[in-house]
Formats: C-alpha cells, structure tokens, sequence
C-alpha cells in the first residue's frame, strides 16, 4: 500500500509539470492552431535561466523566479513577433510554421549547450527530511511544486473567464475571423497568448530544475510529454490539459512498479500512440465532423 502512494504521489509532482508544459501548449494551439515545438527550447532555457540566477549570480529564489519568468515571457512574444508572424502575413500554411518551430527549439537547445555545455546541472538545494503521508514521503520541494503549479492553474482560470483580455482570448479561439469583426485584435491576442504559454513553460522550468538535474536536452522529452498530456485531454481543451497531465504522471509512475524504471520515457511514447489510434480527440474532447462520419 505504501508504494501505491508513493507511486500515486511522485505521479502527482510529475503531472503537475507535465500540466503546466500541456496547458501553454494548448493554449497557443488553441489560439493559433499551431503545434509550438519551441514550447519546448523555453522550458529547457527557463530552467537554465533559473539555474544562473539562483546558482551562479547567488539571488534568492524569488527574484530568480520573477527574472526567469520576464526573460521566458519575452522571448516567447519575440518568436511570434520575429518568426511567426512573418510567415503568418506570407499567407503559408501549417508546415512552414511547424517547420519553423522545430528550427527554433533547436536553436535554443543548440544555444543552451554552447553557453552552458553538455554536463549536467543541478541547483544544490539543501534536502530537508520529507513529511510522511498515508505510507509516502513528499518533500519540502514536492510541496512547493504542487501549490506553485495549482496556483498557476487557478490565475489562468480567473484570467480566462473573469478579464476583459481572456475573454478575448477564449473568442479569439473560438472564431478568429468574427472575433476580428467584433473588434478584437487578433495580433495584440496572439502576442499576450504567447506570453503566458511562455510563461507557463518558465514555470515548469524552474520548478523541475529545483528538484532534478538539468540537461541541455530537456527540452525534448518536456515536449513530448506535454503534447502527450494535451492529447490525453482532448487538444485545445485547457482545462483538460491539466488533467491530461496528471493522468500521464500517475500512469507513468504506477507504470515503473511493473517495468524498470528506465521505461518510464517509453511509457509516454505508448500512451500518445494509443490515444492517436483509438481516441485521437482525447478523454474530455470531442469527435469532429470527419471522425464521426469515418
């Protein structure tokens, strides 16, 4: 029983970043139907932007946080506004761009490895004993990971539904051409919607390098895993994004009692490749016209 909560627990601290990758993810397909694979290159940066604060300047985690997330914001709005949007304006279709992003998360990945190198990377926070919960251990830092990322779960909300801006986000999603004629700009929404994605992802970045090693190739298998979660959830959905990711954690988790812990990756790869055969629009998704007649 206590491995079960183990398990269930280490499962809820994977699925809480796994969530916040998924939901910037999500929120950017959402807006802009584009699969943001450079998603990935800011969350690995993040968490060496983090690791140069914190370890290398010596600031306090907080101030680390705050520059971190500016830093990541930013650079997420330059991407759409240098890469993104003239190519948009060039009227070309979703290969270009997904072609583009991949470019992107390889150059900062490129960019990550020529600054810091190929070792490996840790924040050498003190480890303090764990808390004892039904049989489980949960640090400190497990802690702080899970409230950091529920937090960040329930600002999005209240910014979607109760701002004048996400309002304009969620309408922007729904339909961008009535959007535009109700008023509504649609390139002031795209730039803000990239700034939280990025956000969410410098998030998921500090949070992971406060508890793992960081490596210059992060950044892949964050992807991966955030567009598995998203999947999972139905692409597009928010809101099920989030779940999509805990469920990928747990099942991950729970998974490595059966297999060697060095499956747990593959585990993803079976997950996504699964929901892509048999329920391609997720738990909580919908099937679109095409499927249903198929």
């Amino acid at each position: 029983m206590a491995i079960i909560t183990q398990l269930l627990v280490n499962g809820l601290i994977a699925g809480s970043i796994y969530a916040l990758i998924a939901t910037g993810f999500s929120l950017i397909y959402n807006v802009k139907k584009l699969f943001h694979i450079a998603h990935g290159g800011i969350y690995a940066l993040s968490a060496f932007l983090a690791y140069t604060f914190i370890v290398l300047f010596k600031l306090n985690f907080i101030l680390s946080f705050i520059l971190t997330l500016i830093i990541a914001t930013l650079l997420g709005v330059l991407i759409d506004l240098l890469i993104y949007k003239p190519l948009r304006k060039q009227k070309h279709n979703e290969l270009p761009l997904l072609l583009a992003s991949f470019g992107t998360f390889i150059f900062l990945e490129s960019f990550i490895l020529l600054i810091f190198g190929a070792d490996v990377k840790t924040f050498n926070f003190h480890i303090t004993k764990g808390y004892e919960f039904l049989g489980a251990i949960i640090t400190k830092t497990q802690i702080i990971i899970l409230i950091v990322a529920v937090i960040s779960f329930i600002l999005l909300q209240l910014f979607l539904k109760k701002t004048t801006l996400g309002k304009a986000l969620r309408a922007v999603s729904d339909n961008k051409e009535i959007a535009s004629t109700l008023g509504i700009n649609t390139e002031k929404i795209t730039m803000i919607t990239f700034a939280i994605g990025s956000a969410l992802a410098a998030v998921a970045g500090i949070l992971i390098g406060i508890e793992q090693n960081l490596e210059p190739s992060m950044g892949f298998m964050a992807i991966l895993k955030g567009f598995t979660a998203a999947i999972i959830g139905g692409l597009g959905n928010i809101q099920a994004s989030v779940l999509g990711g805990f469920f990928l954690g747990i099942i991950e988790n729970l998974g490595i009692w059966f297999l060697p812990s060095g499956y747990k990756d593959a585990i993803a790869f079976v997950i996504l490749i699964l929901f892509l055969l048999y329920r391609p629009y997720g738990l909580f998704g919908m099937k679109t016209r095409e499927e249903i007649a198929g």
